[in-house]
């Protein structure tokens, strides 16, 4: 039991993840900390969104890739649409730019990978309560590396999903009501923005850099 002094001393966090043991992992290392207090998990965005509610934390951790139909990004824009002032930091596996700028435009304050070490966890928890934003040397690299962020429009994105299910010109055109030429164009739109030459370039650059969600 902690006491008083202790208490308000502590950084009250909460952790999303869809996994049991990542939960559990990020439960140890806190507990080696006295200045941080893991006050509640949740496993899905939906149950992020209800247990924000109910505990008001100073900082949550945030998966990006949850089950159901509330995703981490989702999770993010609605916490931060109903707090404006939450500070939530991005944990996660998936290290995509385009998974950083989403992150970061949905309202996220900082983002880490998540085989990270303990004291740079504990270091950006406190950044982020602080007020300030935290993207590791690492991160603000994959940004910088590919230059000004890739502006597909939303058409395009549902092209790029299709694409990485295999389908073709012609087959993308039936599943959006368009002619085959037409999704011709947007394949090669896409290919152009992405700086590549074939669709498995594309598909295979896509999912690297997260436009394309693969579970």
């Amino acid at each position: 039991m902690k006491d008083n002094a202790a208490v308000k001393r502590c950084i009250r966090v909460v952790a999303v993840d869809d996994h049991a043991i990542a939960r559990r992992g990020v439960a140890a290392m806190l507990a080696t900390n006295p200045e941080f207090e893991l006050v509640a998990e949740a496993a899905t965005g939906e149950e992020a969104i209800r247990v924000y509610r109910q505990h008001h934390p100073d900082v949550v951790l945030m998966d990006l890739r949850l089950q159901g139909a509330t995703d981490g990004i989702d999770a993010i824009r609605a916490i931060c649409r109903e707090w404006s002032k939450a500070r939530i930091l991005v944990l996660t596996t998936y290290g995509g730019d385009e998974n950083i700028h989403r992150a970061l435009e949905a309202g996220a304050r900082g983002y880490l990978i998540k085989d990270t070490a303990d004291e740079r966890l504990f270091t950006a928890i406190r950044s982020i309560h602080e007020g300030r934003r935290y993207l590791p040397a690492d991160i603000a690299l994959k940004l910088a590396e590919h230059g000004p962020r890739v502006d597909l429009t939303d058409r395009e994105k549902e092209v790029l999903h299709l694409m990485a299910r295999g389908l073709r010109n012609k087959e993308i055109g039936q599943e959006l009501g368009v002619t085959e030429a037409t999704a011709r164009t947007h394949v090669e739109n896409i290919s152009a923005k992405l700086g590549v030459s074939t669709r498995t370039e594309a598909v295979v650059l896509a999912i690297q850099r997260g436009f394309v969600r693969v579970d």
